[in-house]
């Protein structure tokens, strides 16, 4: 990791289902996934949460690309 990369934290719902372990990220919807294992379920999630951020958006003419800064609090 970079220094200049920046660190966050999603919320995932996991559970067992049968032999597989399934999950999705609530905080970025459409990353999911489907593993034998938690542990490679976990890795999987977090692949694509960085794919999803990774992925380059260039903004069409009249449009503007900005970030917003969200607090979080403990709990929530």
């Amino acid at each position: 990791m970079k220094k200049s990369d920046t660190r966050m934290k999603f919320r995932a719902v996991i559970k067992k289902s049968g032999e597989w372990w399934i999950g999705w990220l609530v905080d970025l919807p459409g990353v999911n996934a489907q593993e034998r294992t938690k542990e490679e379920l976990m890795e999987s999630l977090k692949i694509g949460a960085e794919d999803m951020l990774n992925t380059p958006f260039e903004p069409t003419e009249g449009e503007q690309l900005v970030s917003i800064e969200v607090m979080s609090y403990p709990g929530d």
